[in-house]
């Protein structure tokens, strides 16, 4: 899926009928009976969902939020019963929702530019200012936890993580190198209990990524647990035979012994 707080130069526009994937806001209906008898009288409520057509040819769907931006989990609907159900409301798209996704977006990366600069109270209020817009915001998150770990705030930092683990999104390939980030600064600020709580989560996602157990494996190796190290390292030689630090690190390990 793309990212929807990703900038684009034109706001795009959805053609049913033509070779273009799917992409824009679009609404669904709900006909609800209120009340018996003469009294019942019909209601009808309305939902907004951005969507994105993926290279399966679902649509994946995502509801917005009361700021008029995405967020949240995606739900991936058949082509057929999408095109069914959802409306397009590209009126709507063109003048609130896509503006709101570029503001948001704008705010993100400020963000992101002053954490790398070293403005970490400015890169804060700016998080903090994306989040308040959307709270399960991904790249605020991240950008936020490592703002607080970079200023030594262990607990404000702990506070994010616990936020982080619960977003699925979180872990999405398009996301790596800010899950990278995150997990190497808690082992770096001796958090090392988080880090592994963190990677952990990871694994549930996915346990065929060599690098990650590599990096569990050094988080383990931080608190003590050889055991566990070497176990997580085995495992990542096992998807990676020519990991060349996962060799190096098993060689230490056995030098100890």
């Amino acid at each position: 899926m793309d990212n929807p707080q990703k900038q684009e130069e034109h706001a795009p526009v959805y053609r049913p009928e033509g070779t273009r994937k799917i992409k824009g806001l679009f609404s669904t209906q709900t006909v609800e009976k209120v009340g018996t008898g003469t009294t019942q009288r019909k209601t009808i409520s309305k939902m907004f969902w951005f969507c994105t057509q993926n290279d399966a040819g679902e649509v994946l769907v995502q509801a917005m939020n009361k700021n008029n931006v995405p967020a949240g989990a995606t739900t991936a609907v058949p082509l057929d019963d999408f095109l069914a159900k959802y409306n397009p409301e590209p009126e709507m798209y063109v003048k609130t929702v896509y503006p709101k996704m570029q503001e948001l977006g704008a705010t993100v990366q400020r963000a992101e530019e002053q954490r790398q600069r070293g403005a970490l109270y400015s890169a804060q209020f700016e998080f903090e200012n994306a989040l308040a817009v959307d709270e399960e915001n991904v790249r605020a998150n991240f950008g936020l936890g490592l703002t607080y770990v970079e200023r030594g705030e262990a607990a404000k930092a702990k506070d994010i993580l616990g936020r982080i683990v619960g977003l699925d999104a979180a872990f999405a390939p398009e996301h790596k190198h800010l899950f990278n980030e995150f997990g190497i600064s808690l082992r770096k600020s001796r958090m090392v209990d988080q880090a592994i709580e963190y990677y952990t989560r990871a694994l549930t996602m996915t346990e065929t990524d060599e690098n990650l157990h590599y990096n569990v494996a050094r988080a383990y190796y931080d608190k003590g647990d050889l055991d566990k190290c070497r176990e997580h390292l085995e495992r990542a030689k096992a998807l990676n035979p020519a990991h060349e630090e996962v060799g190096k690190f098993l060689e230490f390990l056995n030098a100890k012994k």
